[in-house]
């Protein structure tokens, strides 16, 4: 018996084979459950071919987070791709020019800040409405994040929508609750994803991290990241909402 046996889910995210939402969806078809994708623009037909590469080739749905006609078909989308409910969603969205990383946080400009937290803050709050229809059982919402309590180097911006995004997680949190949804973000290590790349200046993120981390860190090892966020998406945490659960080799809960 699998760890997610029946489960129906919606994983957003799944951009290469390297990206922690295909480890994700990999893992949760192996542990029994059934996965739907999202994706749009030109990424599509990218995240279709990638799906053919998980253990059952998922169904990939429209889905841009910034646009309100998706966000309102969503329910319907999911419902005719064979999912009369979730049990279930991954939020793997995350996205901000380069002009507001990379050693730019003083010379930020609003039009890209506000893409940054649109993109990657708002769209917890905006999947999380347009899903709550199909988490009429309950369920949980979990999303991925990189620590915000701190200022990193290189990640600006970025950085204050991450501190948003898991603020966001919270409250809603205290208002999914009482419908019996659960919100939890995994919050992990550096990884080599596609869009840790696209980030100016990652290797001043990554550096020292396998040093300082007490079980180490292996930055091109997904799965980790992927065993949370399973664990967070099945029944074994019934009573956890509004938590983040490091994935990071210990390097959090490390000093000087």
């Amino acid at each position: 018996m699998g760890l997610l046996d029946g489960k129906k889910l919606l994983v957003t995210g799944v951009l290469t084979d390297g990206s922690i939402a295909f480890h994700v969806a990999r893992l949760a078809q192996q542990e029994g459950a059934e996965v739907l994708l999202t994706s749009f623009g030109r990424q599509f037909r990218l995240t279709q071919a990638i799906s053919r590469r998980l253990p059952r080739e998922a169904q990939v749905l429209q889905l841009d987070v910034t646009d309100t006609d998706d966000l309102a078909a969503l329910a319907d989308r999911v419902r005719e791709a064979g999912f009369d409910s979730l049990d279930g969603v991954v939020h793997s969205i995350g996205f901000a020019p380069q002009s507001v990383m990379g050693g730019n946080f003083l010379a930020g400009e609003w039009d890209d800040v506000a893409t940054a937290l649109q993109v990657s803050a708002y769209s917890l709050k905006s999947l999380a409405v347009a899903t709550q229809p199909l988490l009429s059982s309950g369920g949980a919402i979990v999303g991925l994040t990189f620590d915000a309590r701190y200022a990193w180097p290189v990640y600006d911006w970025m950085g204050v929508a991450k501190a948003a995004f898991e603020s966001t997680s919270r409250y809603l949190a205290r208002d999914l609750g009482p419908h019996g949804i659960r919100v939890n973000l995994v919050s992990a290590g550096p990884i080599r994803t596609t869009a840790a790349k696209s980030i100016p200046g990652f290797e001043a993120m990554e550096g020292g991290w396998p040093e300082r981390a007490p079980l180490g860190w292996d930055a091109f090892d997904p799965e980790p990241t992927a065993r949370a966020v399973a664990a967070l998406l099945s029944d074994w945490f019934p009573a956890t909402t509004g938590e983040i659960v490091h994935v990071d080799g210990g390097y959090h809960a490390m000093g000087l």
